[in-house]
């Protein structure tokens, strides 16, 4: 609990030049400033060391490597644009490696994402937030899990979401929550639609439960 907040953690090989501009990014980004609206994304001076908090992802096509993130301490800002995200060119988290290209480098939990997509090629996007609903009530709801001793954006993360996915308890969830990452809750899906509105519809589960 007491780790800094958005710090990288893996290998970077970062391009600091503008990716393809044709990438479509309108769809992630509605998505992504929806969620910031939410307060699942965000920042809030009093927690977190007062630093940007969550990130998305949207993997250019099923099975492939590449995958378009939110870049690295993004999340305070209310509006992004192509400046803000980063192109994940490969990303080898037993190697705690990652090679990518845009204006800005990728979010401290690329790996993390990078992790979900090996998992199954069918999953085309992936959402970290921060809900203290959801995260304080993970066992109540029966949300899958990784443990409280396993740090965020490190390949033992990474290897815990694969044994999380080998253990069946995903197969009817496209959610898990990070015990040992403070409120950090990932969403999965076969669109960015999918997994934001299972998310919001958790969510409002935790909601309902904490009001009695």
């Amino acid at each position: 609990m007491s780790e800094r907040e958005g710090v990288i953690k893996y290998r970077l090989r970062h391009r600091d030049c503008e990716f393809d501009p044709a990438l479509d990014i309108r769809e992630l980004n509605a998505w992504r400033n929806l969620l910031y609206r939410l307060g699942l994304i965000g920042c809030i001076p009093a927690k977190y060391d007062g630093l940007g908090y969550g990130n998305i992802s949207r993997r250019l096509v099923p099975g492939g490597a590449e995958f378009l993130i939110s870049g690295t301490q993004t999340g305070q800002l209310a509006e992004l644009d192509r400046r803000h995200y980063a192109l994940i060119h490969s990303a080898l988290p037993q190697q705690n490696t990652i090679d990518s290209s845009g204006l800005t480098p990728p979010s401290s939990e690329a790996l993390t994402h990078a992790g979900v997509y090996r998992q199954n090629p069918g999953i085309l996007a992936v959402i970290h937030v921060h809900s203290p609903e959801l995260w304080r009530n993970t066992l109540r709801l029966q949300i899958p899990h990784i443990a409280a001793d396993i740090a965020y954006g490190t390949p033992e993360m990474a290897q815990a979401v694969g044994e999380l996915f080998l253990s069946g308890r995903l197969e009817r969830s496209g959610l898990f929550s990070m015990l040992g990452h403070e409120d950090g809750i990932v969403a999965f899906g076969s669109s960015l639609e999918e997994a934001a509105c299972l998310l919001i519809a958790m969510l409002a589960r935790a909601v309902a439960m904490e009001q009695g």
